[in-house]
């Protein structure tokens, strides 16, 4: 029976689904051999040694755990299929591969702001070493006991990774296209679409901005899935594509 609803699955999201699912037993796989595939795929800051181009599309498919991975795959799974079994699976790739792109435009333009703030107080010849030699004591778990040195590193050498930039983007798809349908939020109180994509997005602001030390979350990441979801729907909307 599973595998009769798992074919039902239209294409595009089945083969996310499926994608998504290899790389994170690979990353599993090749971790207990010390090979790391966050240091390849991940998206890290452009100053960092680890930085590649393909990272700005490939952290979409690496998971932190298999929490980060569950969560991020329901919501695809839950939203996806809707989204494309109306649009088809060309449009419906579209969409998802732009917001997951936007997502990481916006999270790196956002740390690059807070590191120019930050560097700007600091010697040039110690932000060059802090390049050389920051990502090599992060993966020995160590860091720089000065505050500022050791928040500018996390900055540039710790990596986003995640299909949650463009699950976002899909979720503010479904309350456009959608507005009064119900979510049931922790399978229970139900809330109609738009209300609840509008306080997620909300959220995700507030905590962006709130900027708390302890949150390992990408939250203008989301935002930047939500920000590019909205521009391509208007643009499609506008061009007579999509209607709602």
């Amino acid at each position: 029976m599973l595998g009769q609803r798992f074919n039902h699955l239209p294409e595009i999201v089945k083969n996310l689904l499926i994608i998504n699912g290899l790389f994170f037993l690979a990353t599993w796989a090749l971790q207990s051999r010390g090979i790391s595939l966050s240091n390849l795929f991940a998206l890290h800051q452009f100053q960092s040694p680890d930085f590649k181009p393909h990272q700005l599309i490939t952290h979409m498919f690496m998971h932190a755990d298999f929490t980060h991975l569950l969560f991020n795959m329901f919501a695809l799974w839950m939203f996806g299929k809707t989204l494309e079994n109306m649009w088809g699976g060309k449009r419906f790739l579209i969409y998802y591969m732009i917001t997951g792109f936007g997502a990481a435009l916006i999270y790196i333009g956002y740390l690059q702001f807070q590191i120019n703030a930050i560097s700007s107080n600091i010697d040039s010849e110690i932000y060059n070493r802090l390049i050389i030699e920051g990502n090599q004591l992060l993966d020995n778990g160590k860091n720089y006991l000065d505050p500022i040195l050791g928040k500018l590193n996390l900055l540039i050498n710790v990596p986003m990774l995640g299909a949650s930039g463009a699950v976002y983007g899909l979720l503010l798809a479904f309350g456009m296209l959608f507005p009064n349908s119900l979510i049931y939020l922790y399978f229970a109180i139900p809330i109609k679409a738009k209300y609840f994509v509008g306080g997620i997005g909300l959220l995700a602001l507030i905590s962006g901005v709130g900027n708390n030390p302890g949150d390992n979350v990408a939250h203008f990441a989301h935002l930047g899935g939500m920000i590019f979801g909205i521009v391509l729907l208007k643009y499609w909307k506008k061009k007579g594509e999509i209607y709602f």
